[in-house]
């Protein structure tokens, strides 16, 4: 009998998607909006709980949001059906296995997945996502990212941290010096992204690690948040002591913003000190000393 578990994926039918979990040790909340410009929702968004403290203590609890692309029904399908792929081999297999190797196959498998669906169905040749995903085990939280959804962590009297890195043409450039972070937010070409689930045979997944702490919240997103709104209105808003209302302020201000596409925030907070945890080897340690510092700088005169 397969263990028993939360799994959570949306919006399903409807275009608008808002759910809510927690437990003694952290708090989530969960929104997806179809936004101003569009007429269908091609975000998802997914939780992962599993409901067996053995699982728990092994795998920790999974989060993640994907953008989808290829067309209406092509962009909505690649971003469901990823992560449905991802929860259900994330928690598949035996106990034991490193979480950052867990969640690459985990991605891999996803894309795979995807990759045959537009092979084997002509309507959704192209098709591909974004995916960022974030687990939660004890005092480390793990990402994996591909594309240009991102992940966030916001600490008390310390700031806010992009952990993830675009994929993309525009933030390469960004990167590298060529433009400047005002004009990479007006680019015509910043929704092309370098790298997505699904769209080729293999993909490369990036792969983080860091500490986390008490009353540390953490978002992932969608670009139709992190590329309509400025990332110090993002502190503000994940400060927000009512974890749904913060989900809300996050959406409203991208819709504020014009809304040009479809909006998905998943936060999640630690409520308490987290359990002790040894760190799981294979994935990059994310900068959160000098790197987050002058990320704040650059953010304060930007």
């Amino acid at each position: 009998m397969a263990p028993k578990r939360i799994v959570e994926v949306g919006p399903a039918n409807a275009e608008n998607f808002e759910y809510s979990w927690k437990c003694p040790e952290l708090q989530a909340h969960l929104l997806s909006d179809v936004g101003e410009k569009r007429e269908h929702n091609e975000d998802g968004c997914m939780l992962c709980i599993p409901q067996d403290a053995s699982q728990v203590h092994d795998r920790g609890r999974l989060f993640a949001v994907a953008d989808g692309m290829g067309g209406v029904s092509g962009g909505a399908l690649a971003s469901k059906l990823a992560l449905q792929t991802i929860a259900e081999t994330y928690l598949s297999g035996p106990d034991g296995h490193a979480i950052p190797s867990r969640l690459r196959d985990a991605i891999r498998e996803a894309n795979r997945r995807v990759f045959e669906e537009a092979e084997n169905r002509p309507e959704y040749y192209g098709m591909g996502t974004t995916v960022s995903a974030l687990v939660l085990h004890g005092s480390n939280a793990y990402v994996a990212h591909v594309g240009d959804s991102r992940v966030y962590l916001s600490r008390k009297g310390e700031g806010i941290y992009q952990i993830t890195h675009d994929h993309s043409l525009v933030a390469e450039q960004l990167r590298n010096g060529i433009i400047s972070e005002q004009e990479a937010r007006n680019h015509t070409m910043k929704n092309l992204i370098t790298r997505a689930v699904g769209t080729k045979e293999d993909v490369k997944v990036d792969l983080y690690t860091f500490p986390v702490k008490d009353r540390d919240t953490l978002l992932i997103c969608s670009d139709g948040l992190c590329g309509v709104v400025e990332q110090s209105a993002i502190h503000e808003s994940m400060d927000v002591d009512n974890l749904k209302g913060a989900s809300r302020m996050l959406v409203g201000r991208a819709l504020q913003g014009g809304g040009p596409d479809n909006i998905t925030v998943a936060l999640v907070r630690l409520t308490r000190p987290p359990e002790k945890t040894a760190v799981h080897h294979g994935a990059r340690r994310a900068p959160l000393g000098k790197a987050g510092f002058f990320a704040r700088l650059r953010s304060l005169f930007s």
